[in-house]
């Protein structure tokens, strides 16, 4: 390795312990469930290094979750498009910390599964069967989906197949940090599972993979060198996100602050919060804003994009303005 990338590395390793991140908050078609409902968290924003280990499915371990779980399970109907936000303290957004919502230096994919369950407060999450919904990972352009999740203030999006069947589910929302992924074990794996009721969904059976399982130390999604020789293709860890009719899903950016003044009901007894933000989008007659939504199954809004944006699909139900 050449000594500016040596010294580039060592760097960024230097950083690490002090720049870490938690999923905290999940909106539903941009309505917060409220700050950390429903979602199994530690107190610690540590990482998982060990893909072979238990901790990889829902974190815990070495990063010990919060107990007694929160009983919310937050209604979620099939077609949705769901938001993960993190942050890297359990307080929420702080723009007086440099590293929120994760440092800069931590770029690797961003990504979202799915497990069946028969009751999402149960407390086993071993032996589950998982499958990915979204990924995002390195663009044409040399940027990670961490760097788009930093754009949006801490905000990634994945739209929750409409052919999957209706029941509870496991919702495990993950970020690899590949600063130090040059050797195993390197990478850093950020994950929290969010207790979901899917509604209104259908009868399809996606493939699963099982964690740990997943991944291995020898992938080379895991396992890599992001800083020399410069990457250029990636290949994201796991499988393929399913989508209800074999297309590419992808992860979906959203700009900060997408959510409107609404109550979310949920399943338990736990209070929800409400979350106080503008709209990225206008009427349907108006104009969708740069990252907004402009279309898919069931749209109902505008889908004429600002000037400078475009139309995009991501999947057949998810159409945005990039």
């Amino acid at each position: 390795m050449k000594p500016q990338a040596i010294a580039t590395s060592l760097a960024l390793l230097s950083a690490q312990a002090a720049a870490h991140t938690i999923f905290q908050e999940l909106y539903i078609n941009g309505v917060s469930a409220g700050h950390l409902t429903g979602i199994r968290h530690p107190s610690f924003n540590g990482p998982i290094t060990d893909v072979t280990s238990n901790d990889v499915i829902c974190n815990g371990g070495v990063n010990p979750l919060v107990t007694p779980f929160d009983k919310t399970v937050i209604d979620v109907p099939a077609g949705a498009t769901i938001t993960h936000e993190w942050h890297h303290g359990l307080n929420g957004a702080d723009a007086s910390d440099g590293d929120d919502p994760i440092a800069t230096s931590h770029l690797g994919p961003v990504m979202v599964y799915l497990a069946k369950v028969p009751d999402a407060t149960q407390e086993t999450v071993t032996g589950l069967q998982w499958f990915k919904i979204a990924e995002d990972g390195l663009d044409a352009n040399g940027k990670w989906g961490v760097n788009r999740l930093i754009d949006n203030g801490g905000k990634a999006s994945a739209v929750i197949p409409k052919c999957i069947p209706s029941g509870n589910y496991f919702l495990r929302a993950e970020i690899i940090a590949l600063h130090g992924a040059s050797t195993y074990p390197g990478a850093q794996l950020y994950m929290e599972c969010a207790q979901i009721n899917v509604t209104g969904g259908g009868s399809a059976s996606p493939a699963t993979v099982s964690f740990p399982g997943a991944y291995a130390g020898t992938d080379p999604g895991i396992t890599i060198n992001i800083y020399y020789p410069t990457v250029t293709n990636y290949t994201i860890p796991g499988p393929r996100p399913f989508t209800c009719d074999g297309s590419t899903a992808t992860t979906a950016t959203v700009p900060v602050g997408t959510t409107t003044t609404t109550t979310k009901a949920t399943t338990s007894t736990t209070s929800t919060a409400t979350t106080t933000s503008t709209s990225a989008t206008s009427t349907s007659t108006g104009t969708v804003a740069k990252y907004g939504q402009c279309g898919g199954i069931g749209w109902t809004g505008a889908t004429t994009c600002v000037s400078g944006s475009t139309c995009t699909k991501l999947n057949d139900y998810y159409y945005q303005c990039v």
